[in-house]
């Protein structure tokens, strides 16, 4: 066994602490990665909260992982010591079903193993990227493009590829209107990633507070969704919506925004239920839908994609001792945009 400083929960109110967990040993076809940093998603305070179900703690959370490849298995073929590595938010799936196969591994029909809160083929729980290594099989393992820093790039595996897939799924680009709802950490990624693929961009956030934000990150256009004429005035002007906030909305007035045959694409996931009202689809042949993650091949597509149009998350880099601070101000929206973990600070815990 491995032994590696993390920062665990060990219930749904509890602060962070410092421990030590073990991972396993390196097998053929594994990549041990000594992890450089790890962002703060908003899924993590869910998942750690105890909100989206009972949680075996103590957690390890963090799905948004960087580092450098420390050792490798006789068998892996696509990595070598040294590498600039990154790990998402599964690190297996069953490979045999339709889904496996088609590249689209978050959807596997059999269950995908996340990366942390969850039990491996070995029978072990998963522990994420609050920690200092990690060993992953080498078919999760992506590579970081040069030109892109790992503490920008640990975003980019959950909340870059969120929205990234999405708008890839449903065309956004050149001719198409295409609005975000929220300027979070997902949403400024909608934001810059929707522009680079040529769409016309719309932010619909709450308050003005954002504007100069939004504007700056690529959007053409920026509404307050707290007045009133915002769902008058666009009403049916958009080919796509992206919602990225993790709370209640209300689904039809959205609707109302969409174009003929539009869709509206959930990637936000709120504790609480969401409704609407049929009539909202039908009438213009709209579309409500979600979407989850990527598979591998389209997450190195994204970065890729991101090292080529020079697109990186807005972050701000804390330590260990500050994770509990940080899940506070994510949920009071004190964040632009993203918290990324320097791993460093917990080497020594």
């Amino acid at each position: 066994m491995i032994t590696a400083n993390a920062r665990a929960v060990f219930g749904p109110s509890d602060p962070f602490k410092a421990i030590t967990i073990d991972r396993r040993d390196v097998g053929p076809r594994d990549v041990l990665i000594e992890i450089q940093y790890c962002g703060i998603c908003h899924s993590d305070i869910h998942f750690a909260r105890g909100e989206w179900g009972s949680v075996n703690y103590p957690i390890v959370p963090g799905h948004e992982i960087t580092g450098i490849v420390a050792d490798v298995g006789s068998e892996v073929t696509k990595f070598t010591v040294g590498d600039r590595v990154g790990v998402g938010c599964m690190v297996d799936s069953c490979r045999e079903c339709v889904n496996c196969r088609k590249g689209e591994e978050q959807y596997c029909l059999n269950g995908h193993t996340l990366t942390y809160g969850a039990v491996d083929k070995y029978g072990q729980p998963t522990q994420g990227g609050y920690s200092t290594h990690i060993v992953v099989d080498e078919d999760f393992v992506l590579r970081i493009p040069e030109g892109i820093e790992l503490d920008v790039a640990a975003p980019l595996l959950c909340a870059g590829i969120t929205t990234y897939s999405p708008l890839r799924h449903w065309g956004a680009g050149p001719g198409k209107k295409v609005a975000i709802i929220g300027l979070g950490g997902l949403g400024h990624m909608a934001v810059k990633l929707a522009r680079a693929m040529g769409a016309e961009v719309t932010v619909l956030s709450r308050s003005l507070k954002k504007k100069d934000d939004a504007l700056r990150l690529g959007a053409h256009h920026y509404y307050a969704t707290s007045d009133p004429e915002t769902f008058e005035k666009l009403a049916g002007s958009f080919d796509l919506i992206i919602n990225t906030v993790s709370a209640k909305i209300d689904v039809d007035a959205y609707l109302s925004l969409l174009a003929l045959d539009g869709t509206l694409v959930n990637v936000g996931a709120p504790a609480e239920p969401l409704s609407l009202n049929v009539f909202s689809l039908l009438g213009q042949r709209r579309s409500y839908a979600g979407s989850l993650i990527g598979g591998i091949r389209e997450t190195q597509e994204m970065l890729d994609f991101c090292a080529k149009h020079h697109i990186a998350p807005e972050i701000e880099v804390i330590s260990a001792d500050r994770i509990d601070e940080a899940y506070e101000r994510v949920l009071a929206s004190d964040v632009r945009y993203r918290f990324v973990i320097d791993i460093s600070t917990m080497r020594t815990a």
